[in-house]
């Protein structure tokens, strides 16, 4: 069965493979019946659709491909993967890896630094994914962390320029988009601050979300996805703003 995906016709998932990324990823089956039937279409069309690439040598398994596909058409669900059709390759590396960083201020000194990437996301490239924290999805949905998730709600952000917090809409719904997300950015953003400096209790969400508005953004939509209980208590107003834009109305 290995390697079905790569077939040049779309083909349905495997049942065997299918139950058993749900197993490990329980997240996942906490959808509606109809939802789960949607979420396994769109995989499979996303495998058909996208080329995955193991770095050094990785080998990319069928149940590794379902496991990122599953993960990423989550936040297309109810838009459809016509928001993914900017890019093809997805680069999954064994590990996180060092990236280095060049910067230049604006009186022109130059800050050269080191950065462990679990993933990235390129506007209009591809996006790389540590296959280590994608195994462990299922037991950091807890914590609302998830990477597949994380990257490609930036690769959603990223259609209309740089991730600035707000997806691609009509100038009248971005206005009030960016109201709700501004305020609740600067509200974590304080939370983090007195976490880390004075001792304050840490926050649930991921503190990198405090780094600026476009992460941000991917910290809750992950959050959103896969413990949507625990981001319901700790942000209702984004809860509403997401389900909107996520889940809308006929």
């Amino acid at each position: 069965m290995f390697g079905w995906w790569r077939r040049r016709a779309a083909r349905p998932i495997p049942e065997p493979l299918w139950q058993d990324v749900l197993s490990a990823y329980p997240f996942l089956r906490d959808r509606s019946d109809a939802d789960l039937v949607h979420v396994r279409e769109l995989a499979a069309r996303f495998l058909h659709d996208k080329e995955f690439h193991g770095a050094q040598g990785l080998v990319i398994t069928d149940s590794m491909a379902l496991a990122i596909a599953a993960q990423a058409v989550l936040p297309v669900l109810h838009l459809g993967l016509d928001w993914y059709d900017d890019f093809v390759g997805i680069v999954v590396h064994a590990d996180q890896v060092v990236a280095r960083r060049t910067s230049q201020d604006e009186v022109g000194v130059v800050h050269e630094w080191e950065e462990v990437l679990a993933g990235e996301a390129m506007e209009r490239g591809p996006v790389m994914l540590s296959w280590k924290d994608v195994q462990q999805a299922g037991a950091s949905a807890d914590q609302g962390y998830n990477v597949v998730i994380h990257e490609f709600i930036h690769k959603i952000d990223m259609r209309d320029g740089a991730p600035d917090g707000c997806p691609p809409m009509l100038a009248s719904r971005r206005k009030a988009w960016l109201g709700v997300m501004q305020a609740e950015y600067e509200r974590f953003r304080e939370q983090v601050v007195i976490a880390e400096r004075f001792g304050g209790e840490p926050t649930w969400l991921d503190p990198y979300g405090a780094e600026n508005i476009g992460e941000f953004f991917a910290v809750a939509g992950e959050a959103y996805f896969v413990n949507r209980a625990s981001f319901a208590t700790g942000f209702p107003a984004l809860l509403a703003l997401f389900d909107g834009f996520f889940r809308p109305r006929p």
